[in-house]
C-alpha cells in the first residue's frame, strides 16, 4: 500500500451513530416545542463548529444556552450509545486487513478523550490502534489543533499517512495537518457534500480497502 498509517475518525466513520444523533436532537427540540429534523436534513446541514448547526435548528445559542444544549445532548447520547449503537459493518475485518498489508492505525476524534477511550474499548477494537486522540471538551471543538499535535507524535512522514473520515471537517483537518484524506458517505454528511472536496469518496469500509489496493505509488488526492 501507498500509506503506512491511517488516522481514523470515530463517530460516523467507525461508529454507526448518525441515527442516534438525530433522535437525541429531536428529543432536545421536542422539549423546546420545536418539530423534528429528518436524517436527510441532518446529513445535509450538520457541520462544525457545532454551534452553527444548533443555530440552524433554532436553538438559542448564547454562551449559556449552548453549554446547556451541549450538556443535554451528551447526557442523552451517552445514556443510549453503548446499548443501542454498533460499529459499521466490517470494521474489525478492514482494520485487520489493512494491518496485514503493513499499515498501523490511530483514532482522531472530536469526542471527549474519556468517551473515546471507553467507546473504542467497549466495542472491542482497541487492539487495532496505536493511540487514541480525543478532545478535552464536550463541544466538539479543537480537532484541528489536536490533529496538528497528533501528527507530530507519529513516526511517519505526512505523505505516508491518510486520514479517513465522514465529514467536511475531517477533510479540513487532513488539509491542516498535511495528509491525504478518504471520505466515507455512510456517516454524518451526504455524498454530495463530501464529493465537493475533491477527495475520494467511498460508500463503505470495504470501498476503502479496494481503493488502497489499487493505488499507484503516489498520493490519493491526485487520483
Amino acid at each position: 500500500m501507498s500509506y503506512k498509517h491511517a488516522i481514523w475518525d470515530w463517530n460516523g466513520t467507525l461508529l454507526n451513530d448518525t441515527w442516534l444523533c438525530v433522535e437525541v436532537l429531536n428529543g432536545l427540540l421536542a422539549r423546546r416545542g420545536r418539530g423534528p429534523i429528518t436524517v436527510e436534513d441532518y446529513r445535509g446541514n450538520f457541520g462544525f463548529p457545532v454551534i452553527h448547526f444548533y443555530e440552524y435548528l433554532g436553538f438559542d445559542t448564547d454562551v449559556d444556552s449552548f453549554d446547556q444544549v451541549s450538556r443535554e445532548f451528551i447526557g442523552d447520547y451517552e445514556a443510549r450509545w453503548f446499548e443501542e449503537c454498533g460499529l459499521h459493518a466490517g470494521v474489525s475485518d478492514i482494520l485487520a486487513a489493512m494491518s496485514g498489508q503493513g499499515m498501523t492505525h490511530s483514532v482522531l476524534s472530536a469526542a471527549k478523550q474519556e468517551a473515546l477511550d471507553l467507546g473504542v474499548q467497549h466495542y472491542g477494537i482497541r487492539s487495532h490502534f496505536t493511540g487514541l486522540a480525543g478532545t478535552d471538551n464536550i463541544y466538539a471543538q479543537g480537532k484541528v489543533a489536536r490533529g496538528e499535535y497528533w501528527i507530530q507524535q507519529l513516526p511517519w512522514k505526512p505523505e505516508e499517512v491518510v486520514m479517513i473520515g465522514d465529514t467536511l471537517h475531517d477533510f479540513e483537518v487532513a488539509q491542516a495537518i498535511g495528509v491525504d484524506c478518504i471520505l466515507l458517505s455512510h456517516g454524518h454528511h451526504t455524498r454530495d457534500r463530501l464529493s465537493a472536496t475533491g477527495a475520494p469518496v467511498v460508500e463503505s469500509l470495504k470501498g476503502i480497502l479496494d481503493l488502497l489496493d489499487h493505488l499507484p505509488p503516489n498520493r490519493v488526492a491526485r487520483l
